[in-house]
């Protein structure tokens, strides 16, 4: 993934280890961007070559992709587009020095005709997805979704008190649902607050399914597939007594480190939520299921081309696993709400209709527009939760539906 490819390069002796955080910053950037806009950035490309680079030349297709994001995306000088993009040849591919000039050069020379004549949607969203969304969602909700992927996403805080407290410190703004929204630049630790542990990363559609669970304090409630351990810092916060499980070691180890920094309690394990048991029901549990992550792109663009069909289909047995899974350890009478952060109906809705199709003690509770500070649109016709990506000036796909089983 991404994110973990980036990390890697910061560590001591690796490429980015040396930059400064200023540097660091538009290297991020460039990478992100032409993962974001990739199919324009290709197709703009082709527009300037007579044929197609053959694969012997692919660092000079890369070196293409980031002279493209930087003349149509980032406003980077001419100049320095062309000299970056030949000063990346390798001397084994001196020979096309002066094609990568003359193509940089005309891409910069270019941009606005360019980007006049593209189709930004169904260029940058494989056909799969577009197929997909577009028979869940309408071709015209499917065209704002993407286009909204396509923007570079503001930083969504949660806070341990009153948001709006911070707003003028952190030059953000309150959303309805209480995050609070920051769109200026900077580096996350340097920011106010975050070393005193008064809030923590978490998109503001992220932090809604933990509200269905109603009033927490004092009550013991299950989170699995806890980290990185946002909505196990909701929960604490609101006074319940957490029990956070999650199967990956590196992963646990960073929710328990995000809890420390917050000061706040849940009792982690490491364990396999498939074959783990309580020593008793729980009555309250949340499932923040494995999934696609296809809700997340505009924030990890890299999943545009990581994804496939198969993965869905992979994705959705594991899910029906963990639901049985779940259920198994809730109390009879208790909640169950099953999230995951996709946009594919195959591991959302459908998952739900075929858990309860197969003879599962439970039924759905609706969710009602009260319970999210009365925002309707993000309520399904069957009483689930449906964030989208354009919802809200710009948030994460999440999907939430809350079971009780029966008795």
């Amino acid at each position: 993934m991404l994110d973990q490819a980036l990390s890697d390069e910061l560590e001591p002796g690796r490429r980015l280890a040396g930059l400064e955080p200023r540097d660091r910053a538009f290297a991020r950037l460039l990478v992100v961007t032409v993962l974001r806009r990739l199919g324009q950035i290709d197709d703009a490309i082709s527009r300037c070559l007579d044929k197609p680079l053959n694969r012997a030349a692919k660092p000079a297709l890369n070196a293409l992709r980031l002279a493209a994001a930087q003349a149509l995306f980032l406003g980077t000088p001419a100049h320095a587009v062309a000299d970056g993009a030949v000063r990346l040849m390798a001397p084994r591919l001196r020979h096309l020095s002066g094609l990568v000039n003359a193509v940089a050069r005309r891409l910069t020379r270019d941009a606005a005709l360019i980007l006049a004549d593209q189709d930004e949607v169904r260029l940058n969203c494989p056909d799969w997805l577009w197929q997909t969304w577009s028979a869940a969602y309408g071709a015209e909700v499917a065209q704002r979704m993407i286009a909204s992927m396509l923007l570079e996403p503001a930083l969504d805080l949660t806070f341990k008190s009153d948001a709006g407290a911070w707003a003028q410190a952190l030059q953000g703004d309150v959303l309805a649902t209480g995050s609070l929204r920051r769109t200026a630049g900077g580096a996350i630790q340097e920011l106010p607050g975050f070393e005193a542990g008064e809030w923590w990363v978490q998109d503001a559609a992220a932090a809604l399914p933990v509200l269905l669970l109603g009033e927490v304090a004092d009550r013991e409630v299950l989170d699995l597939c806890a980290a990185p351990g946002g909505k196990t810092a909701q929960l604490a916060v609101s006074g319940a007594r957490v029990t956070a499980i999650d199967s990956a070691p590196k992963r646990m180890a960073l929710l328990r480190s995000n809890l420390e920094r917050l000061n706040l309690q849940a009792e982690t394990m490491v364990a396999d939520v498939l074959s783990w048991r309580p020593a008793k029901p729980f009555d309250l549990i949340l499932l923040d299921a494995p999934c696609s992550a296809t809700g997340t792109i505009r924030r990890h663009p890299d999943i545009w081309h990581l994804r496939t069909p198969e993965d869905i289909d992979q994705a959705a047995a594991l899910q029906d696993q963990l639901l049985r899974a779940a259920m198994e350890m809730l109390a009879p009478g208790g909640t169950l709400i099953y999230i995951t952060c996709s946009l594919q109906p195959e591991e959302c809705e459908q998952r739900i209709d075929a858990f309860l199709a197969s003879g599962a003690p439970a039924a759905r509770r609706p969710i009602i527009a009260a319970e999210l500070f009365g925002l309707d649109e993000l309520i399904t016709p069957l009483g689930d939760m449906r964030t989208l990506p354009h919802h809200l000036g710009g948030m994460d796909g999440f999907y939430a539906c809350r079971l009780m089983r029966n008795g």
